[in-house]
Parts: C-alpha cells; sequence; structure tokens
C-alpha cells in the first residue's frame, strides 16, 4: 500500500506540475473531487481494517506479556523489567501512507465542500472589471446566491436567486469552460442590450451614466487617469471607465461565432443583441479593455459559477479589502 500511495502522490504532482507550467488546463474542482474520493476510501481502509488489525496485534502482544509474566510468577518472579509499551506505541503507530491519505479525508472533504456550496476564492487576472475590481484582487464568490449546483457538473438542483442586472457575476467562459470569466450582468433573458457609440441602453432606454471628478481613475499600471463615469445599472450604481476618445471597431467581423448569433446586429457605431431565454448579456465596466458579450455572446444559465461580493485580499494594497458592488 505504501507503494499505491506513493505512485498516486507521485501522479498527483506530475499533473499539478503540467498544470502550473500550462502543458495542460487543470479543473481543481474535479480534482478536489478525486481527492475526497480517494482519502475517503483509505479512511475507510482505516477505519474498518488497518486500525482494526493494529489493535488487534497489539491486544495480542499485551496477552503474550500477560502470559509470560503470569508464567513468571509462577516460578516466584515478581520484578520484571521489560516494557512493551514502545512496542506497543509501534504496533499501533498509524503508517506514513495512511497518515497522508485518510488523515487528510475530513480537511479535503470540507474544503470540498466549502468550494463546492458555500464560498469560492478566486483571483483577479485582468482589467477588464476596473475600477470596481484590481488586477491582483482576491475576491470571495457567494455560490449559492443563484442556487445551489452539485460540484464538477455545474447542475442546479435547488434554485434561489435569479441574476440581476448589475450583479457582478462569475462564470465559466462559454468558448472554454474549464476557464472562469468575471463579469457584470448588462442583460437578462429577454432584454434587448445596445452599446452604441460608447452609451448602454437597456430595452431601448439608455442606461444613466454621469461623470465622476476630474481628474478621475488612476492607474497606477500604466501610471495614467482615465475618464471614470457612474453608472446606474437596475438598481446598482457602479463606476465604470470610458474613454470618449477611444476607438472600437464593432463590425461583425470582430466578433466570434457563438450560439444564437443570429440575435446581433452589428455595425460601425456598437452592437444590439436580444438575449435569448436562459442566457445573459455580460459585460466589463472597464468598457474599453473588456472582452465580453459584445464579442463572443451570451452566458448560459448552466456556465454560472456565483456572485462576486468581497475583496479578502491584495497583497499589493490591503487596502482594497471589502465588499464591492
Amino acid at each position: 500500500m505504501g507503494i499505491l500511495t506513493g505512485a498516486l502522490y507521485g501522479l498527483l504532482l506530475v499533473y499539478l506540475g503540467g498544470w502550473y507550467v500550462g502543458k495542460w488546463t487543470g479543473n481543481f474542482s474535479l480534482l478536489l473531487f478525486i481527492l475526497s474520493v480517494v482519502t475517503l476510501a483509505y479512511w475507510l481502509a482505516e477505519r474498518f481494517h488497518f486500525a482494526p488489525q493494529r489493535a488487534a496485534a497489539a491486544k495480542v502482544l499485551e496477552e503474550q506479556e500477560a502470559a509470560r509474566r503470569a508464567q513468571l510468577a509462577a516460578q516466584g518472579i515478581t520484578k520484571v523489567d521489560t516494557d512493551i509499551a514502545p512496542a506497543r506505541e509501534k504496533l499501533l503507530m498509524q503508517p506514513w501512507w495512511l497518515d497522508w491519505t485518510a488523515g487528510l479525508f475530513p480537511v479535503i472533504l470540507a474544503v470540498f465542500l466549502l468550494r463546492s456550496f458555500l464560498f469560492e476564492p478566486f483571483k483577479i487576472p485582468s482589467g477588464s472589471m476596473i475600477p470596481t475590481l484590481l488586477v491582483g484582487d482576491l475576491i470571495l464568490v457567494n455560490k449559492y446566491h443563484y442556487g445551489v449546483r452539485l460540484p464538477v457538473i455545474n447542475k442546479k438542483i435547488i434554485a434561489n436567486h435569479e441574476p440581476q442586472r448589475g450583479d457582478v457575476m462569475v462564470f465559466r467562459f462559454p468558448r472554454d469552460t474549464s476557464v472562469d470569466y468575471i463579469k457584470r450582468v448588462v442583460g437578462l433573458p429577454g432584454d434587448e442590450v445596445s452599446f452604441r457609440s460608447q452609451k448602454l441602453y437597456v430595452n431601448g432606454q439608455l442606461v444613466p451614466t454621469e461623470p465622476s471628478p476630474p481628474p478621475g481613475f488612476y492607474d497606477e499600471t500604466t501610471l495614467r487617469y482615465y475618464p471614470e463615469f457612474k453608472e446606474k445599472l437596475g438598481e446598482v450604481e457602479h463606476r465604470i471607465l470610458l474613454d470618449p476618445n477611444a476607438q472600437r471597431l464593432f463590425g461583425a467581423d470582430g466578433a466570434y461565432a457563438f450560439p444564437h448569433r443570429e440575435n446581433c446586429r452589428y455595425s460601425a457605431e456598437g452592437v444590439t443583441c436580444k438575449v435569448p431565454e436562459g442566457h445573459y448579456f455580460m459585460m466589463g465596466d472597464n468598457r474599453d479593455n473588456s472582452e465580453d458579450s459584445r464579442f463572443w455572446g451570451f452566458v448560459p444559465d448552466e456556465n454560472i459559477v456565483g456572485k462576486a461580493f468581497f475583496v479578502w485580499m491584495n497583497f499589493g494594497n490591503p487596502k482594497r479589502i471589502g465588499s464591492f458592488q
């Protein structure tokens, strides 16, 4: 069993190493599930086979020692110097391969359940959600806000809140579901969303915006200021970056092929899309530097991961810790 456990750990290290250097794409939810199942098997084997086996061996040792002492006592020898305590402890000691499998099962199971049904941590890798979220922000995502989903297959089994306009949502990227994206919900099923001449319309109504006081948002990575606006989307008021001088082409050639692409109309000034049932239209708050539903289409409900709500750490700027909208 020790050799088998060593081989399993070797495979795990190879998998993690290849994932880290980009040789293949990892699935952390699936990995946690497999680790939970494997360590459960070891825990059950320890609980019902190996531990009783070691206890039985220790009992045999105790009985042999008791018989030996009784035999010596019958011969008039009452003082015996031998101590079986170290030998007994050695027999009862859990071997390393059980300590590193069965012993880790409760911890791995707790992490799996917490991450699957309650909260999951994410790191912001890009600037598409500036100024709401910065590169390096470590955030928490509420996994049950939009309903309870089975881990790995992400199938909803218990409904909860429906996504609302203005929510910051983490979802599986429709073009590669092994990658998680974070954007803001702009369009709900049945909505018509237009982004024309850098103005956002939902169901024909202009989404209200107002410029923030100058000098705007200062980006420490580029060492420059960007025009910042306050936007009210649904019941949520939040900040966006929108450069009136930026030029971005929205012709049909600038968008990917995606399901329900026939629901979108592209022109030089922007894009208009009718959101299909069971789908959502997502946009980044950094409107001129976000590849989102304007380019790769709609997010189906089954791709939803959860609602982002809290920055729990940014090692470069601890003042970032706190809730956000």
